[in-house]
């Protein structure tokens, strides 16, 4: 009896450690951003940084909920649990409340719940309940179609209600894939194409096709010959151009002005100083703001609310996507260097651990919560210093809001919990 309840708590505490510092910065910004004036009271909720004070509360609460549950429960129930995140994104449509442009809420009283942030751990748990399934084989293309469409669906719904940033996050589910024995062409297929549409933007079109004819023609003459016919690299080159036209003509006409703006920053597109300096002050208000904030912290930071720029309020809802600017103007490099060190040491903890699993199923979902953390914590730090195109997701267990620490909550610890039940699947 004493070892079964020896097991049942043998939880990885490196993990829960970090994950606890993250929350714990985390807030120490959320407070530093959101403030105004003296802080009376933590739990103000009238502030930000006292309805995180309740968020947090409750995450402990939902922490403990998960952890009570058998680790075979989120595997016999995984499809359930998909279905109702994909029911709860269909109901957007009906009874969503709109913010900022997005349908992407339910308002509850004076409190909003997003379920896109609930549909990742639930994807990541039927995406590792059907690649488990002792009929999938993911070098088949009828399982990689199958696999595609868990991911695609609730993809779909997330980018119908207008919130692209949160859509780019399923992306991460094809490191998962690898994984699991996807073909690496497919990865170098999807860097090729992500580099043809760069190319395409900046250079144009013509450019890139005598840059993608060169390394063409390269590529036969190395492969002296062997590899197909020079019909064959002839359709690549027709194919390639084409998707560098089809991507020219997405960005003109398929894409909203603000977005195709954010892009032009991004890739230095506009000539016209007047046109530059009037999408400065629209779409790239925000990021200028955010780049004067982290680098006015130097090396060790202004001091914790001592931050003219995120006192000031000179960033917009910093307290939200722009979290981490408040680290770097506050905390400096060696603050930000201490965030950065924290997210990469709990990703490959989280990696280490999977490939330790017994069962397939824990395995791949522990590689789905890597994945997601990675691509949020990569798209969320580059987007604030300007390393790539803006895109409004947040910086998981940092940003301001009880749906996002919710769900990153659920999706790491329920890996914890099918982790601490390692020992009982031999």
């Amino acid at each position: 009896m004493l070892r079964e309840n020896q097991r049942r708590f043998k939880f990885d505490w490196i993990t829960i450690i970090l994950f606890l510092l993250l929350v714990a910065f985390g807030y120490l910004n959320i407070l530093s951003a959101s403030h105004v004036g003296e802080i009376t009271s933590y739990f103000d909720m009238s502030q930000p940084y006292g309805k995180q004070t309740i968020f947090i509360g409750l995450t402990f609460v939902l922490i403990v909920l998960i952890l009570s549950f058998e680790a075979k429960f989120y595997e016999r129930f995984a499809s359930i649990i998909y279905l109702v995140a994909i029911i709860a994104l269909l109901g957007l449509f009906i009874f969503g409340k709109d913010v900022n442009g997005a349908r992407s809420w339910y308002g509850i009283g004076s409190m909003t719940i997003q379920p896109s942030e609930f549909a990742k751990f639930a994807t990541a748990l039927a995406v590792a309940k059907y690649i488990s399934d002792l009929q999938t084989n993911m070098r088949t293309i009828k399982d990689q179609l199958k696999v595609t469409a868990i991911i695609f669906i609730p993809a779909l719904l997330i980018l119908l209600q207008n919130d692209a940033g949160s859509t780019i996050v399923y992306l991460a589910f094809f490191f998962v894939f690898y994984r699991e024995g996807l073909q690496q062409v497919y990865l170098i297929i999807g860097l090729s194409l992500i580099i043809l549409a760069v190319l395409g933007l900046k250079f144009g079109v013509v450019i890139t096709a005598v840059i993608t004819t060169l390394v063409i023609v390269s590529t036969y003459f190395l492969q002296g010959k062997k590899r197909g016919s020079i019909f064959q690299y002839i359709i690549v080159l027709i194919v390639c151009v084409g998707f560098s036209y089809g991507v020219k003509l997405f960005y003109e006409h398929g894409l909203k002005i603000h977005q195709q703006n954010r892009i032009s920053l991004w890739l230095r597109l506009e000539k016209d100083p007047a046109k530059l300096e009037l999408m400065k002050k629209r779409e790239a208000y925000n990021l200028i703001q955010s780049e004067q904030a982290i680098s006015s912290g130097s090396w060790t930071g202004k001091g914790f609310l001592q931050g003219t720029r995120t006192t000031g309020k000179f960033v917009p809802e910093q307290h939200t996507d722009y979290i981490f600017s408040t680290v770097g103007e506050e905390w400096g490099f060696w603050g930000s260097s201490f965030v950065v060190l924290l997210f990469t040491t709990l990703i490959i903890r989280i990696l280490y651990l999977a490939e330790s699993q017994k069962s397939q199923f824990s395995r791949v979902y522990g590689y789905g919560v890597a994945s997601i953390l990675f691509v949020h914590f990569t798209i969320n730090t580059g987007m604030v210093m300007g390393l790539i195109p803006t895109v409004g997701i947040p910086l998981p267990f940092f940003s301001y809001g009880g749906s996002g620490l919710w769900g990153f909550t659920i999706l790491l610890f329920i890996f914890i919990k099918l982790d601490s039940n390692k020992i009982n699947e031999w």
